[in-house]
């Protein structure tokens, strides 16, 4: 059974500047029954809002929201995914709050996945190096809000820093590979 989480689409309006970006965000707000579920900031004042609801409402959302950015300030991007992958509600999970966090529930692996001996067995110590950045990133982004680099630094940490932190995370779960 899926959970609420994984039925819920996600919307993104990107600006330039944070006047058009809560204008955008108010008017996606007013416009739907969706949650505003957190904000990103780049470099050279780009800023990006991310909208949690049911399909119907979250494309009402960014649309509303988008037309007000540009009333406002300079709309850059826009975009709706309908049911993100499972692997997507990982990263969403840094965003919300600790109790609806806790009640999403990440896809079980895939056949691939659970047919590789990285993905099912516990790891030493030295066998996270022999995993690829790829990997590695993807075992910490799965571990948010837990692991102890954001989803940002999990990006751009070279490998031996992760390979680092995922061994001592497993270290002090008592072996368990995460």
């Amino acid at each position: 059974m899926e959970s609420a989480m994984h039925t819920q689409a996600l919307g993104m309006i990107e600006t330039w500047g944070v006047p058009a970006l809560i204008a955008a965000a108010d008017a996606a707000a007013k416009t739907a029954d969706v949650r505003i579920a957190t904000y990103e900031k780049a470099d050279a004042g780009i800023v990006t809002i991310y909208v949690l609801g049911d399909v119907a409402s979250v494309k009402t959302a960014v649309d509303a929201g988008s037309e007000a950015a540009k009333r406002v300030g300079k709309l850059l991007a826009s975009h709706v995914i309908p049911r993100p992958d499972a692997s997507l509600y990982a990263m969403m999970k840094s965003w919300l709050p600790r109790e609806e966090a806790a009640a999403t529930e990440i896809a079980p692996a895939t056949s691939s996945q659970a047919e590789s001996p990285d993905a099912t067995r516990i790891l030493a110590p030295a066998d996270w190096s022999k995993l690829s950045v790829k990997q590695l990133r993807e075992r910490a982004m799965a571990l948010l809000p837990d692991f102890p680099l954001t989803m940002e630094q999990i990006g751009s940490a070279p490998k031996a820093q992760l390979a680092m932190l995922l061994a001592k995370l497993a270290d002090e779960g008592g072996g368990r590979a995460p």
